[in-house]
């Protein structure tokens, strides 16, 4: 199965870097984030990769083209400056056309998921899609308490109990074309989502541990100080 990374936003909440680089490009430790989750993938045995770029595309093109990466299939497609991730994915339909499966995520987004189980789930519920879900980390601490406003419990910068959000790993079979229109601006996760939900063709895998994305300077200072401390993170 081939993994698309998309890596064409402009990543406009993390302008303090990505007005020089484009976020994929943004280091974490020694290399950037789009070099680690690549490796996630690489850990379970994937080999083929397709880039979607768009914003500062030669930086990415140029970091690929003189850094060696052996066993693996890394092909760069320029799929435009302003194109909404819908369309990024329908633009790239020509070099799938082959696979019965593929997996796609973004390029800003590490987790410790194991993919020989998602791929399995994907496979198992014979859907057309399948998002995996995480509980986002906390920012704040939740506070519990009775009507009266006295605290009964504080649970500092704890894990979300409830509520599930997009955690960006997904699996999709071939027929995911079929639900991308073609109308400029069609965003991955509005259009195409809701028919897949109206058809009952999308399937959650529930990923309980580790996930964390770099959407700000302080999720790239957290990312940062999570690998030196422990590299075997994700």
């Amino acid at each position: 199965m081939k993994v698309v990374i998309l890596c064409g936003g402009k990543g406009t909440r993390l302008s303090e870097e990505t007005k020089k680089i484009p976020k994929p490009m943004v280091k974490i430790g020694s290399y950037p984030i789009l070099e680690h989750i690549i490796n996630i993938y690489r850990k379970f045995g994937y080999k083929e990769f397709i880039l979607a770029l768009g914003y500062k595309r030669h930086i990415i093109e140029n970091y690929f083209k003189n850094k060696k990466f052996n066993g693996l299939e890394i092909k760069i497609i320029n799929t435009g400056l302003n194109t909404m991730t819908g369309n990024r994915v329908l633009k790239l339909k020509k070099f799938l056309n082959k696979e019965e499966n593929f997996l796609l995520t973004y390029g800003d987004g590490v987790s410790n998921i194991n993919l020989n189980k998602l791929v399995n789930f994907h496979k198992n519920h014979k859907k057309i899609a399948t998002m995996t879900a995480v509980r986002p980390p906390a920012r704040f601490g939740e506070i519990f308490m009775n009507k009266i406003g006295s605290v009964k419990k504080f649970d500092e910068k704890n894990q979300i109990r409830t509520g599930w959000i997009n955690g960006g790993f997904f699996v999709f079979n071939k027929r995911i074309f079929n639900y991308i229109p073609k109308k400029k601006n069609c965003m991955l996760e509005k259009d195409p989502m809701k028919l897949l939900v109206k058809k009952k063709q999308l399937s959650a895998y529930k990923h309980f541990s580790f996930w964390q994305c770099m959407d700000t300077l302080r999720d790239k200072e957290l990312l940062n100080k999570i690998w030196k401390k422990n590299k075997t993170k994700w």
